[in-house]
């Protein structure tokens, strides 16, 4: 099976209520740790680049490595994903390279600067067959002159979304509705705001939702990268009861990359600590590579139900 859009992914998902999994990748371990559990699962997967993991791996040698996981795994379907793209120029090159999806991220402007950078990304990639996922909603916090209180302006308008999606043409809507960023989500209990969710899918139906900065900031992960080394105080993420009731009522694609860092670097600070006379990386990135197999695997059959779902 060749790479493919996620179009027909969130049709079956929005219709069988359940999310798919889009996992961020920089290098080579990253993407056969996921590829391993999706294939183990029988799921669907997005692999999904950032424009910092594009200059960090250069966008030929992602190309390459994801040509080599649709070859390894023709059973499952595959797309590749860019992950908050800051401007048109950088979803075109994308587009040109052969991404199935592109982001762009026009939450920073405002609402009608948003729209009109989005339609022009949209009417580019629709042209050669690609789909694009837009974002709308402002996280809260203080920069720079701008003061966004957290009661309210970091969500999502149900009223705003639907004439968004109507005006701009894109196919699926990343909403704000609690989540954040990094590891250090929630500095009190953490809380989602379904009704919010409820009332977007109430009027924008046949729009497929995306859940961003949805890493559960696995406690397990956080204990080992402290226990060998590592000061990460206080982390906190989205629980996964949560995730998993937002798959069931409308989200159709979560996004997860701080729980894969967390994954590879508690497993090889552990080789480091453990064993401080090994220097082949191989060793490291091994066991590296399992525990962010086994990450996935836990967030396919678990939270996000799309085990079998191929």
């Amino acid at each position: 099976m060749p790479l493919v859009t996620t179009k027909e992914m969130f049709e079956k998902a929005m219709k069988e209520h359940y999310a798919i999994g889009a996992f961020n990748v920089n290098n080579m371990e990253i993407i056969q740790g996921i590829i391993d559990a999706a294939k183990e699962e029988k799921s669907p997967v997005i692999l999904q680049a950032s424009s910092g993991a594009i200059k960090y791996a250069r966008i030929g040698y992602l190309m390459k490595m994801i040509e080599a996981a649709v070859e390894e795994a023709p059973e499952i379907p595959i797309a590749i994903h860019l992950d908050h793209g800051p401007d048109f120029e950088t979803c075109k090159m994308c587009i040109d390279a052969g991404f199935t999806s592109v982001m762009i991220d026009g939450s920073k402007y405002e609402f009608e600067e948003n729209i009109a950078l989005t339609k022009q990304v949209v009417d580019y990639a629709h042209a050669h067959g690609v789909v694009v996922e837009a974002e709308l909603g402002k996280l809260a916090g203080v920069e720079d002159d701008v003061n966004v209180s957290e009661s309210d302006a970091m969500y999502t308008d149900p009223i705003q979304a639907k004439e968004f999606v109507e005006k701009t043409g894109c196919d699926s809507l990343a909403i704000a509705i609690g989540t954040s960023h990094g590891a250090y989500k929630f500095k009190g209990e953490a809380k989602l705001r379904f009704d919010i969710l409820a009332k977007i899918k109430e009027l924008i139906p046949n729009t497929p939702i995306v859940l961003h900065g949805a890493s559960t900031v696995i406690p397990e992960l956080v204990q080992m990268c402290n226990e060998y080394g590592a000061d990460i105080p206080g982390a906190k993420g989205v629980p996964d009861e949560m995730l998993h009731q937002a798959s069931i009522k409308g989200v159709s694609k979560i996004n997860v990359d701080t729980d894969l860092r967390l994954a590879m670097t508690a497993q090889i600070r552990k080789v480091f600590a453990t064993e401080p006379a090994t220097f082949d990386p191989r060793k490291y990135l091994q066991p590296a590579k399992e525990e962010i197999k086994k990450t996935v695997q836990h967030k396919i059959k678990e939270v996000f139900s799309s085990s079998n779902r191929a």
